[in-house]
């Protein structure tokens, strides 16, 4: 299962005085992440510091992460971990932090870091990545009112459609269940629809935890 943030968000939340403030972002690449914190730092010029940490690839292939003047492991791997224990892909996370005058010692610097993130994952929302397969369906125009009809039935997702001798039907499937669509349309309508596989894509629904 591949799980990512559904929209890019920022959230604030005030710890004795001190301001904290994350801004997530979905990305593909380490610039995308490098872009997203050289923004936050330019937005938020006289903050005290600006920690992050990011994951990027299906697998997490690079993960960074840094306490940016905060003592060492307080800021950096506690965001890191708050993305990881969402199992999020893809994401960055900039925490800034606007020092109110108030030490909040180590484990209070690790708290206020990791909640603060987990603050900006629930306001961002979380959805999963679902592969999908392109089906086009040729069917003869008598049967195209019932193969509507099927499809709404069984929320199989018509994209568009093309009228020429016949109709084709380009249908959205997740791929998991592909096969079986497959076959539950053919002995449906009889061998009378002509099933071709087209590209994939992925769909996105929203998760929880």
């Amino acid at each position: 299962m591949f799980l990512t943030i559904a929209r890019d968000a920022e959230y604030e939340q005030v710890i004795k005085k001190s301001r904290f403030i994350c801004n997530l972002a979905r990305i593909n690449s380490e610039e995308d992440a490098r872009s997203l914190i050289d923004k936050v730092k330019q937005h938020h010029r006289k903050a005290t510091h600006h920690c992050f940490a990011y994951l990027v690839g299906d697998h997490d292939e690079v993960q960074r992460e840094s306490d940016n003047g905060e003592p060492s492991g307080t800021a950096g791997v506690p965001i890191l971990e708050a993305l990881q224990m969402k199992h999020l892909h893809n994401v960055v996370a900039v925490v800034t932090r606007y020092f109110g005058g108030t030490k909040l010692g180590a484990g209070g610097l690790i708290r206020a870091y990791s909640n603060t993130t987990t603050g900006g994952v629930t306001a961002a929302g979380i959805v999963s990545r679902i592969q999908q397969q392109v089906l086009l369906i040729d069917c003869p125009y008598a049967l195209h009112d019932q193969l509507t009809y099927y499809c709404q039935q069984h929320q199989l997702a018509i994209d568009h459609e093309d009228f020429a001798a016949s109709v084709t039907m380009t249908v959205f499937v997740d791929q998991a269940t592909a096969d079986q669509q497959r076959q539950a349309l053919t002995a449906r309508f009889n061998n009378q629809l002509t099933i071709k596989d087209g590209p994939r894509r992925f769909r996105e629904v929203p998760f929880h935890d």
